[in-house]
């Protein structure tokens, strides 16, 4: 589908934006999911840290490193030509300073060819943002719920359902636009909320559980797919369940290798007969066999 378009950029983002042409932003985490992103025609694709959830095992996304991430970052670069590759940061990974801050965007850029960068919050992490957009790394923000500091939030659930906490979010979105981010994501926001604020903001605003109104849309791999079996959002709307798909291949095939129908004579290599009698003839040599140790059924692998 993207075989014939130009790679994304961040002016094409902004006229969508005027457009009113939706965005369509996914995340991915390593290569063959790159590949199905690019095959499919999605705009943006997210190396979130969400990996370390949905690849890592972990209950949140705050354990996973800025190394770990730059492996996945690096593998997803290889399979995606057209969307724009941006780098997740992840917790711990820009809070201490500006300088620190810069240091993780760059690494991203430079170690995995990410497009731009995205961290979460306001507050302090407009003044990163800032810095980061200053060295000439595009930053994108996030508001509403933010999964790094879900706990002081109250955990995963939706942010900006009252009025204080809607002022917050408008707070947050506006610093980082007047920061430099080109785009935002809301997560888990009222979509009445999100339809006041989009109108006003000049930046594209994805949304993540924050209902229609918004210039575009992203869900995490594992979940529009049905491959993660943890925690469902409510947002989430499952577009296949390759989760019990996978299943019952892996079934099968164990089936099939315990009854032996598995592999098949079509899933084998021949080889000429007389290559094989010679090859026998070369085993049943007395030498041979002496000087292995003697008796080869008594061998151990």
């Amino acid at each position: 589908m993207s075989a014939d378009r130009p790679p994304v950029t961040l002016p094409q983002l902004a006229e969508m934006k005027l457009a009113a042409e939706p965005i369509v932003m996914v995340t991915a985490y390593d290569h063959p999911s790159a590949e199905v992103a690019e095959a499919a025609g999605v705009d943006l694709v997210l190396v979130g840290d969400t990996a370390a959830m949905t690849m890592l095992g972990h209950s949140s996304t705050t354990p996973v490193s800025l190394d770990e991430m730059l492996v996945l970052a690096k593998a997803v670069r290889r399979g995606v030509r057209t969307p724009l590759l941006i780098g997740d940061l992840p917790f711990g990974s820009y809070e201490g300073s500006n300088e620190r801050a810069i240091e993780s965007a760059t690494r991203y850029v430079k170690e995995a060819g990410c497009d731009v960068v995205k961290l979460e919050r306001g507050g302090l992490s407009v003044e990163r943002a800032r810095a980061i957009i200053r060295a000439g790394i595009p930053v994108m923000g996030h508001v509403g719920l933010t999964p790094q500091t879900a706990t002081a939030l109250g955990g995963f659930k939706a942010q900006g359902r009252t009025a204080d906490s809607a002022v917050r979010i408008a707070e947050e979105a506006f610093a980082l636009q007047a920061a430099g981010c080109f785009a935002i994501v809301f997560e888990a926001v009222p979509a009445a909320i999100s339809e006041v604020l989009v109108s006003k903001l000049s930046v594209p605003v994805i949304g993540i559980g924050a209902g229609p109104a918004t210039d575009g849309q992203v869900l995490v791999w594992h979940d529009l797919l049905g491959i993660y079996g943890g925690r469902q959002p409510k947002f989430v709307r499952r577009y296949a369940e390759l989760r019990e798909e996978m299943i019952r291949g892996v079934g099968e095939y164990a089936r099939e290798v315990r009854e032996r129908a598995f592999p098949a004579a079509e899933h084998t290599y021949a080889i000429e007969p007389e290559e094989l009698e010679a090859f026998r003839r070369y085993l049943d040599q007395e030498s041979l066999a002496a000087s292995f140790g003697g008796d080869w059924s008594a061998t151990e692998i």
